[in-house]
């Protein structure tokens, strides 16, 4: 497929979160997926270390594993929060108006996470919970521009995808499915990949940047 003739603005300002809109039906190509990774991994990254694994998941059993184990980790979270309404800490969704529409893409996700016909799961090398804030900072802010840079290739290859965490709950559990050494990387997310229904998306709903931005202090 041709890249879609979107400019930077067009790119950054267009590139969803997609759940709904996932083609579960259309294959996607390991060369796809390679290719897109490859842009990913041009990502800046603390010192060049480039700290990280990638695990890309293709086999049928396996993401039906993982879907599986998904939809365990929201019966867990959902009796935790039943438990303790405060667990979540401070989680401000003032500033979000569309609260419902995107509960209800998620259910739909978590529903169908084994029929998608790609699952991306990045790893951060060492276990992130053990160290401290400055580490623990670098280490994230290394894999998530490159997780970024390829989600936006998926999207200008007209491919889609979502930064899930709930299998984070069952993350040992995950890693044995794959064969992670559990107590040397940090899993940092599960990214569902798949062509998208329709290429066009619109600019999302989001707060103007001149009421979020306090100069020289707060």
């Amino acid at each position: 497929m041709e890249p879609l003739a979107l400019s930077i603005d067009e790119l950054l300002s267009t590139t969803r979160t997609v759940r709904k809109r996932l083609d579960l039906e259309r294959p996607v190509e390991r060369a796809t997926i390679e290719a897109c990774l490859d842009l990913g991994f041009q990502a800046p990254n603390g010192s060049n270390n480039q700290s990280w694994e990638w695990v890309v998941i293709d086999d049928a059993d396996k993401r039906a594993r993982i879907a599986d184990l998904n939809r365990e980790a929201l019966a867990h979270f959902t009796a935790i929060l039943e438990r303790r309404p405060d667990a979540m800490g401070a989680y401000d969704v003032g500033r979000n108006e569309r609260m419902e529409p995107i509960s209800t893409s998620v259910y739909h996700l978590i529903e169908r996470l084994q029929d998608v016909p790609v699952l991306v799961l990045p790893l951060i090398l060492g276990r992130t919970e053990k160290l401290n804030t400055f580490y623990q900072a670098s280490l994230w802010g290394s894999v998530l521009p490159a997780v970024w840079n390829f989600m936006l290739a998926l999207r200008s290859r007209g491919l889609g995808s979502a930064w899930t965490t709930l299998h984070l709950w069952k993350e040992r559990e995950v890693a044995e499915v794959l064969g992670i050494p559990f107590e040397q990387y940090t899993q940092a997310g599960l990214f569902p990949v798949a062509y998208t229904i329709g290429t066009e998306f619109e600019r999302a709903q989001r707060v103007p940047a001149r009421e979020l931005i306090r100069w020289n202090g707060w």
